[in-house]
């Protein structure tokens, strides 16, 4: 008997060529590098140019996914941008990254569900793919947060960078003889009540602004820490894997403090954690995919690996993800 798994065939990223560290940042606003890495785990971030959208970047990530799997545009039926920093209002980021690819008709939409949009992004590939609807799709987390952060703020200037990754999402024939490959579990939530936390204080039916980011750093952190760890243990318990039997853990990459508590609560080691927070910042829904990225390009993690992927944003909007690469 066969049916149909939902596996990663490539993944790929991309950074904008300016990198800011915290030196840097420490010029135009009251702060410096001991103060930002020792409260974030931050060195420094990414911050794209003038000229640059979100979806040039995308699209380079797009490609370099696609490279990845041996494929072409014109095999995606499906594109899904998570981001939180479209090129216009409307029409979709994915529409831009679609024409920029050379990519034929087909289904191109945004989500917005801030840094736990990529994991929003994927389980509705998954759903695609599960239904028969599509065999490969492009699901991209890309942000230019720099687009709308207050540079005269430095509880929250200082966290955040610009970047994109995206995997493809393929449609295989599995079989009851081999052990299941892709998306084991999926877990996604979120909570309006606690969206003054973390939000964009702007927007086009509000203020006809895009407004800047303001958060309640300390109510963040701690509904982090406990929404991450639970997403975990939810997503391991609906496989039915043991929390020892994973071989990474690859967060959203907020801070290296969030990250190393929820490690603690769930008993992962510090071996099994991809972080590249250091280099990144807090890239919000491109995040974790760059990570994953980075993972699989330096070699750390293998075909047939165990990984889970969990994050926490905006919203705020949670989840995670079981899947065997």
């Amino acid at each position: 008997m066969t049916s149909v798994e939902s596996i990663i065939s490539g993944v790929g990223s991309h950074l904008p060529g300016k990198a800011v560290t915290n030196h840097d940042l420490a010029k135009i606003v009251d702060t410096s590098d001991e103060w930002i890495r020792s409260r974030s785990g931050i060195g420094e971030r990414h911050i794209a140019g003038d000229d640059e959208v979100t979806s040039d970047y995308a699209t380079t990530a797009a490609w370099n996914a696609l490279d990845q799997a041996g494929l072409k545009p014109k095999d995606i039926e499906l594109i899904i941008v998570a981001t939180v920093t479209p090129d216009k209002t409307f029409p979709s980021t994915a529409v831009y990254v679609q024409q920029k690819l050379g990519a034929p008709p087909g289904i191109a939409f945004d989500v917005s569900a801030a840094c736990a949009g990529f994991l929003y992004a994927l389980n509705i590939a998954h759903n695609f793919i599960q239904t028969g609807q599509v065999k490969h799709a492009l699901v991209i987390g890309a942000e230019k947060l720099s687009c709308f952060l207050d540079w005269s703020d430095r509880a929250t200037c200082v966290l955040f960078g610009d970047g994109a990754g995206a995997v493809v999402m393929s449609a295989n024939k599995s079989h009851a003889a081999a052990p299941p490959r892709g998306v084991l579990a999926t877990y996604l939530s979120a909570d309006g009540r606690l969206a003054e936390h973390l939000f964009a204080d702007g927007g086009p039916a509000s203020t006809a602004t895009v407004g800047k980011v303001r958060m309640n750093g300390k109510e963040v952190f701690r509904n982090a820490v406990q929404e991450i760890s639970n997403a975990v243990l939810e997503v391991t318990e609906r496989a039915r894997v043991k929390r020892e039997e994973i071989d990474w853990f690859v967060p959203h990459q907020a801070n290296i403090r969030i990250i190393e508590s929820c490690a603690k609560r769930l008993e992962l080691s510090e071996e099994k954690i991809i972080v590249t927070i250091e280099k990144h910042a807090n890239t919000s829904s491109a995040s974790i995919p760059l990570a994953l990225d980075a993972g699989i390009r330096d070699g750390r993690i293998r075909r047939g690996e165990l990984l889970v992927f969990a994050a926490l944003g905006g919203g705020l909007a949670w989840g995670s993800t079981l899947i065997r690469y």
